[in-house]
């Protein structure tokens, strides 16, 4: 497998140059600094929010889903935000921006990473309070930020082909190793970039960035954050979850790091059906 690193050496960084990621939005911008501020200013984070209609709509949407399974359903930005708190509108705001952010991808392609990314991150969100050191709004983000550099990727080159969750690669290849074959850059160092760019948690970007790199994370090097680890596992068996609820199969992506999941969230092989049949019992997460 090719190593990851948050370093880019003069070859990589001008491939980076490259391929389109989108800035930040400036609206998410000033969210992200009121709501880290000593004493966020609730109305005038309810107002950044509706200053964008398409933002406030699919974020009261999102809010009234079975997913949250709010009994009382919120009719403003402002009671969202009362009933969910500000860590979870901030992950909310950002994950939304970032389907909005690449509207000149492949429509089919675009849906099916939708489709794959959103429901493997709810998956992560339910299965986080069963394991200790796993915050619940962090593990959804990640879930849904894990393979975002695959959106650039697909905004860049015309040729480039995802491997979504479920999918094989040509003769088994590691997807980094294969998108360093084919375009000199891969999509967990494009999405780290995006993550930092757009002001996600600095252990979230690291997730980002190594979470193919199974051998690495199993040696644990100082500089990976432990709850980063922890992500990375979940996630995986999240997508394990994902592959065999839809495909009655296994996730190619489990034979290559799911021992390293189970071992970091101390899972024995029994424990995985069980696992998938309590989240199918979940309402909205398929």
């Amino acid at each position: 497998m090719q190593q990851q690193s948050a370093v880019l050496d003069h070859e990589a960084l001008q491939t980076l140059e490259n391929i389109c990621i989108p800035p930040c939005p400036a609206i998410l911008t000033m969210l992200m600094q009121e709501m880290r501020a000593d004493e966020p200013d609730f109305p005038k984070i309810s107002k950044l929010i509706c200053s964008d209609a398409s933002l406030a709509a699919a974020m009261l949407q999102t809010v009234n889903s079975p997913f949250y399974g709010i009994p009382n359903k919120a009719t403003s930005v402002q009671q969202a935000i009362a009933l969910l708190g500000l860590r979870n509108v901030a992950q909310l705001a950002t994950s939304l921006m970032l389907r909005s952010a690449f509207p000149d991808c492949d429509s089919e392609l675009m849906e099916e990473y939708w489709a794959s990314s959103s429901t493997i991150a709810r998956i992560s969100a339910v299965l986080a309070k069963k394991f200790k050191g796993v915050n619940r709004d962090e593990a959804y983000t990640f879930a849904l930020f894990r393979d975002c550099g695959m959106l650039a990727m697909m905004d860049s080159y015309t040729d480039y082909v995802p491997v979504f969750a479920g999918a094989e690669t040509p003769g088994g290849i590691d997807i980094t190793s294969l998108e360093h074959e084919r375009h000199q850059m891969n999509h967990a160092q494009v999405g780290y970039n995006l993550a930092k760019m757009w002001l996600l948690p600095e252990g979230l970007c690291q997730s980002v960035l190594w979470h193919h790199d199974y051998a690495v994370l199993r040696d644990g090097p100082s500089d990976i954050p432990a709850a980063s680890v922890r992500h990375i596992a979940l996630a995986l068996v999240a997508e394990w979850i994902f592959v065999r609820h839809g495909m009655a199969e296994e996730s190619p992506e489990w034979r290559k790091g799911g021992a390293f999941a189970r071992e970091v969230l101390k899972l024995g092989d029994d424990d995985m059906e069980p696992l998938l049949k309590e989240v199918e019992q979940c309402p909205g997460v398929f």
